[in-house]
């Protein structure tokens, strides 16, 4: 009872954030039970920016532990978004805003990406960092975006 609580209170907390599609794969460490250890790339729109994809590639940890989801996945990740259609902006932006926030360990850790707006140089900054409860992780990625006009068809 108690975790069908804890898993609808964080899916209630998640919602409004991105999902991710995984795009493709790559094993880097052979298991001999359970999945091998990976390093996996996934796309996501951002919800309130139209016209940006984010790409994230991230260590997901194989072997027994990380086939029943209780391993603990290392906090390195890359970030790379791309303007792929014209920018239209849904609401008014909050900096520093969750746009994509996924568990790397069965309670305690994720991985999540927020977005920025520098005004000044009219561009977006996504940064992604893992946390934990107690201790967070200084290691972090960024990139970044100018809002510029989308050419038309002629």
């Amino acid at each position: 009872m108690r975790a069908a609580f804890v898993g609808l209170a964080a899916g209630l907390a998640f919602s409004g954030l991105a999902m991710a599609e995984e795009i493709g794969s790559v094993d880097t460490v052979f298991k001999w039970l359970g999945p091998n250890h990976k390093i996996v790339v996934e796309a996501f729109d951002d919800p309130k920016v139209a016209g940006v994809t984010c790409y994230l590639s991230r260590a997901k940890t194989g072997g027994i532990k990380g086939g029943l989801g209780l391993a603990e996945d290392r906090a390195e990740a890359s970030i790379a978004c791309r303007q792929v259609g014209p920018i239209r902006f849904a609401e008014k932006l909050e900096d520093g805003e969750v746009v994509f926030k996924e568990r790397t360990s069965l309670v305690f850790k994720t991985m999540q990406v927020v977005r920025f707006f520098d005004e000044s140089r009219n561009t977006l900054v996504y940064l992604v960092y893992s946390d934990r409860v107690i201790e967070g992780s200084p290691q972090n990625a960024v990139t970044a975006i100018p809002v510029l006009p989308w050419p038309t068809a002629r």
